[in-house]
């Protein structure tokens, strides 16, 4: 019986660039660079303005080192691999790594980030159940986004939060999540593939603490990226799904 052929998957939409501001707000050090580094060497490339917040400082991320070692080996890490992909700013929340709760609590601190900076776009890590090809998500990003998500609302709105980070903050234009099994939109990262490697080969001492004796990023980020950039029409891309703010 000959198998039936499979579905060629959806074209993708390239991203709106006609921006100058965005903030990427994520759970960990690392999460950035599995994939969407490279799309933000893009844009550093373009003379846009990228700032990274991490909600934890992936202290428990890795299983031979005690909590406070790791915390000053995870946060140097993440301020150089961001350097190489031309974001200067890199601010870490202090949120505890691996039980971070979706609630008003992190709302509250995301919405005051928000409004210090007061990005036009918003960037996240996938919080959907799981990642493309159906590996289960992990809670601290679900937590994460789902709060990033309602937190730009939030710093619009001078009665929620009042006096937290500043004055309201309603210029978010979109949220963007990197690495979305829902994506219908891609950047374009042909060009800057290889910083994004160069970005992930900075995370070494996490890379090694996991034991992926035989892991290498530029295998792992070619073979995500080419797909995307298949179905965007481009060598290599970055996958997005984009949440509209308002109703427009």
């Amino acid at each position: 019986m000959t198998p039936e052929p499979l579905e060629p998957l959806e074209p993708l939409e390239p991203l709106a660039e006609d921006w100058q501001r965005a903030l990427a707000i994520v759970a960990h050090p690392d999460d950035m660079e599995f994939g969407a580094a490279a799309a933000v060497a893009r844009w550093t490339g373009q003379g846009k303005e990228i700032g990274y917040c991490m909600v934890t400082s992936g202290e428990a991320g890795i299983d031979g080192l005690a909590p406070e070692q790791c915390r000053a080996v995870r946060e140097a890490e993440q301020i150089e691999s961001a350097r190489i992909v031309g974001v200067d700013s890199v601010e870490f929340l202090g949120l505890p790594d691996g039980i971070i709760e979706y609630g008003v609590e992190l709302r509250l601190v995301i919405a005051g980030v928000v409004r210090r900076y007061r990005p036009e776009i918003v960037i996240t890590g996938n919080f959907r159940d799981t990642f493309p090809g159906g590996f289960l998500n992990q809670a601290d990003h679900i937590a994460t986004g789902r709060a990033v998500l309602d937190a730009v609302r939030d710093a619009g709105n001078r009665w929620i939060f009042p006096g937290e980070g500043g004055e309201p903050w309603g210029g978010v234009r979109q949220v963007w999540a990197a690495g979305s099994p829902l994506a219908r939109h891609a950047a374009d990262t042909t060009d800057t593939f290889q910083s994004g490697v160069e970005s992930l080969k900075a995370h070494k001492a996490y890379i090694d603490g996991l034991g992926w004796e035989h892991f290498d990023p530029a295998e792992f980020l070619e073979g995500l990226s080419r797909q995307t950039g298949t179905r965007l029409g481009t060598t290599f891309a970055a996958p997005f799904e984009v949440y509209n703010l308002g109703w427009s």
